[in-house]
């Protein structure tokens, strides 16, 4: 068994919360853990391993990368994550795919569909019932917010959700966690540094939701646990219903 820190300790404890909370793992699950390759994914893939060797919960665990054309000329995903993969003895699968038009140029959500569109698939060929992403509590948290400020609805990120009628089950396992925990066990176990990053990861809404929840936590410390828990503690009653035949006025500039 490997030997953890504190930090995995402590982030291997918030794991089986979520697990048991959100009804995530069941015997026989056929699990894919979506990696791609920053210190959140190879965080949840490194524990969920580890808690296989010793869980009651009997799991098969497999993982999938998917790399678009997006990637720097330094990119070392592949070889680096191929590496990491059989190192921990998990069948893995790196996908391919393209994002980009014919000028170069795509966005946010036309990446994310189709990244998600190939985990999907990857998980359908494999066997796979479960797909496990690495969004923890600070990703959820800003989820909420962005949907809040910039959409003018309450939605997040559920820690568990079906998709086509169950067919697929989302998990985040991760859910429970703090970034700054999965940063600290990224910088403990020696993760690469060296990999393609998000080229709209420093201007985005995402950013600017990531700066103000840490400015307030400052003065607040429970500001994002108190975020993540309102979303199942709905008080129905101080709803607003809209009038029927009313209009949505939604301002986003």
């Amino acid at each position: 068994m490997t030997k953890f820190t504190k930090t995995g300790h402590y982030i291997s404890r918030r794991i089986g919360k979520a697990i048991g909370d959100y009804d995530m793992i069941r015997d026989g699950d056929r699990i894919l853990v979506g990696v791609s390759g920053g210190k959140d994914s190879l965080t949840l893939l490194k524990l969920l391993r580890e808690r296989q060797r010793w869980s009651p919960v009997k799991y098969d665990l497999l993982c999938a990368h998917v790399r678009t054309d997006t990637r720097c000329a330094a990119c070392v995903h592949a070889e680096t994550l191929e590496k990491l993969f059989e190192k921990l003895e998990v069948t893995y699968r790196i996908k391919e795919i393209r994002v980009l038009d014919k000028e170069g140029k795509t966005n946010c959500f036309w990446c994310s569909w189709n990244r998600r569109k190939a985990l999907f698939e990857t998980a359908k060929e494999l066997g796979c019932t479960k797909i496990a992403l690495g969004h923890h509590k600070d990703d959820i948290v800003e989820t909420t917010l962005l949907n809040i400020f910039f959409h003018g609805e309450f939605a997040s990120m559920n820690p568990r959700q079906e998709l086509f009628k169950g067919a697929i089950v989302i998990i985040r396992p991760l859910c429970c966690v703090e970034e700054k925990m999965t940063r600290k066990f990224a910088k403990e176990n020696n993760f690469p540094s060296q990999l393609c990053r998000c080229p709209f990861s420093q201007d985005s809404k995402r950013k600017l939701m990531k700066e103000f929840l840490n400015s307030v936590e400052r003065d607040y410390p429970y500001i994002k646990t108190n975020i993540f828990n309102s979303a199942s503690r709905i008080k129905d009653e101080y709803l607003q219903l809209k009038p029927e035949g009313s209009s949505d006025l939604v301002h986003d500039k």
